[in-house]
């Protein structure tokens, strides 16, 4: 017979809130104003168009049937060409890290919850003070999401102002792959770049094969100027990415009120018109290429007009996003987490909780953003990631549901107690389930006064500024061989200091 201690080793390896669960149970819109929202956005691409300025991306829009106004550089993409596109467009996207364990599946409703962003200015961890964000803050955020177990995937948090713009791209893919074994996505800003991001990716995966087989990176694509405006330079990066055959998520994200609708139904119709033309284009550019729907609908306030990440709109909007990914069988990376307060406080936690429980609830399946951000995206803060681990924990966890079955329902049990002890603390069940049907926060206080006190009555700020640390003095992600290392620092110009690479 097991000891309680091997009985409880058992249950700890149980994942209370694992990545990947399905979501759903939150639906905004009705089936039927998906249904209108699908209508008006055929009609939007048939009726206006999107603005295509001369080019090849051009030229594969009119060869593939779509009417073009010269004089007016308008596209006009007639709804048989975007059913043939969906028919295309693979279901699911797999993404994978450089552990195993880390490997994703998005489709249907299973959702992962991520970083992602272009922050400029970091929440300093000794002086709680911004300053500009570097490359080492890129490695160092890596190893923070390598540590953190509600943190599913590491994109690019924030921008290394540090370097020349011509060093960017691949310094930033370097310092995130070799600090984290999770699934990196990058953007990248020339088609150069793109070569030499799946180049450096091959070396680290074990060939170009290797990297076809289990593809450890993606890349985001902002394609598209809102309102349905191809970005020339974009659209020619964006098209190698699709022939290089790399996952590439379509984002495109327009602000209600600004460069899309002030009605939050309008902006819906115009980003998913946007991202209908996406799938229309990159399905001829490949036919099968493999694709997300990137729906990153933000708020504008309209007293201001300054972008507003916090809202209950914001959040709406989000959750929306996944059914129509739902309606259309494609993978949907959206957004949650932001938030308009400049420090990790009250505001910070109801703000990020209610968008990421929106879009988690609502079955989207890649959601960049949900870890780390302050100040309307423009700040990152290592405690915040650690405090917005535990916040997606919780999310998870309610993603997860309540399992119904003969031994939840506790029939026998609840009169066992009720004719004996009265309690249900010392059953088996409790002792059972403690490890497997409750989240336990890691930085959240549950502890009494008393003892809350006689720690120094920190608050989350402070615990999580002390965990954050903890974690970059003692974790070390999962290296990369030296032997690799080198091939990559002579083949490209790396300028990370070596002692922020897990190497071995």
């Amino acid at each position: 017979m097991r000891t309680r201690r091997e009985r409880r080793s058992r249950r700890k390896a149980v994942n209370v809130a694992p990545p990947g669960i399905a979501g759903g149970a939150y639906r905004p819109l009705r089936r039927a104003d998906v249904g209108r929202i699908h209508e008006a956005s055929l009609r939007v691409l048939e009726e206006t168009g999107v603005e295509v300025m001369p080019s090849e991306c051009r030229e594969i829009f009119q060869a593939g049937g779509a009417r073009v106004d010269e004089a007016a550089n308008r596209v006009y993409i007639p709804r048989e060409m975007v059913f043939r596109a969906l028919e295309l467009a693979p279901g699911e996207m797999r993404l994978c890290g450089r552990d195993p364990r880390h490997d994703m599946r998005l489709g249907g409703r299973r959702v992962y919850m991520g970083t992602g962003g272009a922050a400029i200015n970091v929440l300093d961890l000794e002086s709680r003070e911004t300053r500009p964000s570097t490359l080492a803050d890129v490695a160092r955020i890596g190893r923070i999401v390598d540590a953190l177990e509600n943190i599913h995937f590491y994109l690019r948090a924030c921008v290394a102002r540090d370097i020349p713009i011509d060093l960017l791209d691949i310094n930033t893919y370097y310092a995130a792959a070799v600090n984290t074994s999770k699934h990196v996505t990058v953007n990248s800003f020339s088609i150069q770049s793109i070569h030499d991001i799946i180049d450096l990716a091959s070396l680290i995966a074990g060939g170009r094969e290797a990297l076809r087989q289990r593809p450890i990176v993606s890349i985001t694509s902002c394609w598209t100027v809102s309102p349905l405006r191809y970005a020339p330079e974009t659209v020619e990066v964006l098209t190698e990415v699709v022939r290089q055959g790399i996952p590439v998520f379509l984002s495109s994200a327009p602000q209600a009120g600004a460069t899309s609708p002030a009605a939050l139904a309008g902006t819906l119709v115009q980003i998913n018109a946007e991202e209908l033309s996406g799938v229309v284009y990159t399905q001829l550019v490949k036919p099968g290429a493999s694709i997300a729907l990137g729906y990153v609908p933000s708020v504008a306030d309209l007293r201001t007009g300054s972008f507003s990440g916090g809202g209950a709109e914001f959040a709406l909007m989000n959750a929306a996003a996944a059914q129509l990914g739902q309606f259309y069988g494609l993978p949907v990376y959206n957004s949650s987490g932001l938030t308009d307060s400049k420090l990790p406080d009250v505001q910070a936690g109801y703000e990020k909780g209610i968008s990421g429980l929106a879009a988690a609830l609502a079955g989207s399946n890649y959601i960049h953003h949900s870890a780390g951000f302050l100040e309307s995206m423009l700040t990152v803060a290592y405690e915040q990631y650690v405090i917005d681990d535990d916040i997606n924990g919780e999310i998870m966890r309610m993603v997860r549901g309540i399992e119904v079955n003969e031994e939840t329902l506790s029939v026998a049990l609840i009169d066992e107690v009720c004719r004996g002890e009265g309690h249900y603390l010392g059953t088996e069940q409790s002792l059972h389930l403690m490890e497997s049907e409750y989240y336990y926060p890691h930085t959240a206080d549950r502890s009494q006064r008393e003892d809350w006190q006689r720690n120094g009555a920190p608050d989350m700020w402070e615990s999580a500024r002390k965990r954050a640390l903890a974690i970059l003095a003692n974790h070390r992600p999962a290296p990369i061989p030296a032997a690799v290392d080198a091939q990559i620092r002579q083949r490209y110009p790396i300028v990370l200091d070596p002692a922020l690479a897990a190497v071995a």
